[in-house]
């Protein structure tokens, strides 16, 4: 799978993401502030959330987590993270200048008309929105990539969502996510992404809600081809995500998690032509033969008169058996190894 200029899949680095969502709290220089942050620590995206009140909420919608002191409602709370498209452009290029993919989840079709004018690379379906069969329709009208979070998802919906994007001939990913903010190590599910690859054969995600940076990056070193983590400038912010979030920090690890596998990945070791590579030290840890205690010229050498000690370079101990027998050329001490030119030549 392509998304822009990157190759997305086994043999490519992970692609990093920064979700971003509503840690902005509204802010539309927050929002731009996060963009530099993602770019200062290497992802190669930043992912914020497209939220039109009045095309995806009621008055009669929950909220999730009880957090805010100024919103009546989660509609008045959705309709406070919104930005005009114009902000939304905005946003889109300023992370392209920086270098980004830029990404938003969309939660509504109008969502979806709005960030398709001002271009997406790819289309995150989130843990929500599995069984949103218009999301999908308007989704895939663009024919671009689409990540699938599996978080609210059974297997057999998972199945019927990758039916879907075969029939209509769209690349897709498939994000292991347990919908929990925050996630305990215990529900996190690292298994499912070798579960999912082996059944569904397609690049496989990560999406964190932990919190903590160990899922991620066990996710890397198990091979994960995406990987989504929530970020926030520190953990005193505030904001339902907060808890589930990464600071920036936290998330420069990842990069060089990431940046530091592809190097070892595209470099196999040869272990005989690396040993060859390495005589040098494995004479320095090697051990010889060296006397047991001062021995004079003439001495003819048993085995009981020898002991191994470092370094390597002299007679080796396999060869213990080889020299006894053989009388010494000159006197020898303890705190020197055993070389053949101490041995009178036969």
């Amino acid at each position: 799978m392509r998304v822009e200029d990157r190759n997305v899949g086994p043999g490519n680095p992970a692609l990093l993401i920064a979700e971003v969502a509503q840690a902005h709290d509204g802010s539309l220089g927050m929002a731009h502030g996060f963009i530099d942050a993602a770019a200062d620590a290497g992802v190669d995206a930043v992912k914020f959330q497209t939220h039109i009140a009045a095309a995806e909420s009621t008055l009669d919608e929950p909220f999730r987590v009880r957090f805010s002191r100024q919103d009546s409602t989660r509609f008045h709370y959705w309709r406070r993270m919104e930005f005009t498209r114009d902000q939304w452009h905005g946003l889109a290029t300023h992370a392209r200048q920086q270098g980004l993919i830029f990404l938003s989840s969309a939660f509504s079709v109008a969502a979806v008309d709005l960030l398709r004018s001002i271009g997406m690379a790819a289309w995150k379906i989130g843990s929500g929105e599995f069984a949103s069969a218009d999301l999908w329709r308007a989704m895939a009208a663009t024919g671009a990539p689409i990540f699938f979070s599996t978080g609210l998802a059974k297997r057999a919906e998972i199945a019927s969502a990758v039916a879907v994007f075969r029939a209509n001939g769209l690349p897709f990913a498939l994000m292991q996510c347990t919908s929990a903010y925050p996630t305990p190590l215990e529900a996190v599910g690292l298994n499912m992404i070798d579960e999912l690859r082996r059944e569904f054969d397609c690049p496989i995600g990560f999406s964190d809600h932990s919190g903590s940076v160990f899922p991620g990056l066990a996710a890397l070193a198990r091979g994960a081809n995406l990987l989504e983590v929530h970020v926030a400038f520190h953990r005193g912010m505030f904001g339902p995500d907060v808890a589930a979030s990464l600071t920036f920090e936290e998330l420069a690890m990842l990069c060089r998690m990431r940046d530091s596998l592809r190097t070892m990945d595209s470099h196999p070791v040869d272990k005989d032509a690396m040993a060859e590579q390495l005589l040098g030290m494995r004479e320095m840890f090697g051990k010889s033969l060296a006397p047991l205690y001062p021995l004079a010229a003439g001495t003819v050498l048993r085995p009981d008169m020898m002991v191994t000690k470092k370094p390597g370079g002299g007679i080796p101990l396999e060869a213990a058996e080889q020299i006894s027998g053989r009388r010494l050329a000159r006197d020898v001490a303890p705190d020197r190894i055993l070389r053949w030119n101490d041995l009178v030549e036969e």
